[in-house]
């Protein structure tokens, strides 16, 4: 089965300058822009803004 072009997969990179990363799939129909989720940065050890990058 084909994987959709519609859910693509990015990677999301810590605010924090920790270099932590996180894998997600995201709707590019539904949210065009850059996505920024708020997750658990293990070595800053707090939750921080992780931002997509391309």
């Amino acid at each position: 089965m084909a994987r959709s072009s519609a859910r693509p997969v990015v990677t999301l990179r810590s605010t924090a300058g920790t270099g932590v990363t996180y894998v997600t799939r995201k709707n590019r129909l539904s949210d065009p822009d850059r996505l920024v989720l708020r997750k658990y940065d293990r070595v800053a050890g707090e939750h921080v803004p992780f931002r997509e990058e391309r």
